[in-house]
């Protein structure tokens, strides 16, 4: 019998895994198959171009994994017995099972209420293609002068408002942010944030905590209002509970606990990658969820699994973050540099540089989805080496 890994999520993370692990292991001894519910690779850092108005490129993942070997399987994951080693899924058909021998899970995130009333019901996000297209109708109907309030202050929250104000100048377009305005970049940073937030006619609410969404606009946590027709939420991200829901050790945070080479510390047939993963970092320091996680974590969870099941040298974890990179519009960003451990660093591009710069980490990261047995040199793929069981043991 062929090795089953079936990967869940097709994002970033998901996607990668699956590419690299049909370049690493050969098609005569494995079966590679996706779940995921929408049939096209989500470019997910750019989902605040899509809601103001941009179209994105289509790729579907059937073409994605055009003669790599990999099967797509369109379906909403809806439970994983990690006991059985089976998934539960529903798509088309209705209600089906998988059953898998290897499991990588990548189903992401989506976004965080952080408990504060009226978000669900009020509020609009940007952690899906769908609520991205919801947006995008939102404000396509509101009339100039009408305002728009954005929560949240981190790197979601000022792409999302200064896409927005540049997008709509008609429109009174403000930030809530609990801290200080780009408070953890670095001072060169900082300044050119401000002068785009002035340039755009942004106004900021800092240190600003929300208790409250409302239809027409926001309440905040010392008992003043912030009149909006729109509430754009992105003060936050949390994972899909489906792990926390299972027998997987997961975190506070419902993340899967996982070691060095994003392996199940509870369930070792099991690898987390992306966002759903508690993982180290540099100096131990776990990842953040971004894009810029998700696709090394795939890339060493594809090669950990592919060196167990063929008897060869696991691979050293050495991710590490260079810099993030936050776009102000589509002529305006910052590219802040930081250490491995994702510490700020006095340097900074700003400007029409770090838009280039930004513009190719973005290109590229979907490009590797779009190519995914092209990132690995070519060579023979590996062999299941037949003197070992074909089941990963711990």
């Amino acid at each position: 019998m062929k090795h089953r890994i079936v990967v869940l999520g097709a994002g970033y993370a998901g996607a990668n895994a699956a590419g690299r692990l049909a370049k690493r292991l050969h098609p005569a001894d494995t079966e590679i198959t996706v779940v995921n519910a929408d049939p096209e690779f989500v470019e997910r850092v750019r989902l605040h171009q899509l809601a103001t108005g941009q179209d994105l490129k289509t790729r579907t993942l059937t073409d994605v994994f055009a003669g790599t070997g990999v099967r797509v399987r369109l379906a909403r994951v809806t439970a994983v017995d990690a006991e059985r080693k089976t998934v539960d899924i529903v798509d088309a058909g209705g209600p089906g099972e998988i059953a898998y021998d290897t499991l990588v899970y990548a189903l992401g995130s989506i976004a965080a209420d952080c408990g504060v009333p009226g978000v669900a019901e009020h509020a609009h996000d940007l952690a899906g293609k769908q609520s991205a297209l919801r947006l995008r109708a939102r404000l396509a109907g509101l009339a100039a002068g009408e305002a728009v309030l954005v929560v949240g202050g981190g790197l979601t929250g000022i792409e999302a408002v200064t896409e927005i104000a540049e997008s709509r100048p008609d429109l009174e377009v403000s930030l809530a942010s609990r801290g200080g305005l780009g408070d953890w970049l670095g001072e060169k940073a900082q300044r050119h944030l401000r002068r785009a937030f002035d340039r755009l006619g942004i106004t900021v609410h800092e240190h600003t905590g929300i208790a409250g969404v409302e239809p027409a606009g926001a309440v905040t946590t010392d008992g003043r209002a912030i009149p909006a027709q729109l509430t754009v939420w992105t003060a936050g991200f949390a994972v899909h509970p489906l792990a926390a829901a299972s027998t997987l050790r997961v975190s506070e945070t419902g993340q899967i606990v996982v070691d060095e080479t994003m392996r199940s510390v509870s369930h070792p047939d099991v690898y987390a990658v992306g966002d759903a993963a508690l993982a180290p970092g540099a100096n131990g320091t776990p990842l953040r969820m971004s894009c810029a996680s998700g696709v090394p974590t795939a890339y060493l969870a594809a090669d950990a699994i592919a060196a167990r099941l063929t008897g060869r040298e696991l691979p050293e974890n050495k991710i590490g973050y260079t810099g993030q990179c936050v776009s102000l519009g589509r002529r305006d960003a910052i590219m802040q540099w930081v250490t491995p451990d994702d510490q700020t660093k006095p340097a900074a591009v700003i400007g029409k540089t770090a838009v280039r710069i930004k513009e190719l980490i973005c290109t590229a990261a979907a490009w590797s989805v779009s190519h995914p047995t092209s990132m690995l040199p070519a060579r023979r793929r590996h062999t299941i080496r037949a003197e070992e069981p074909v089941t990963i043991t711990a």
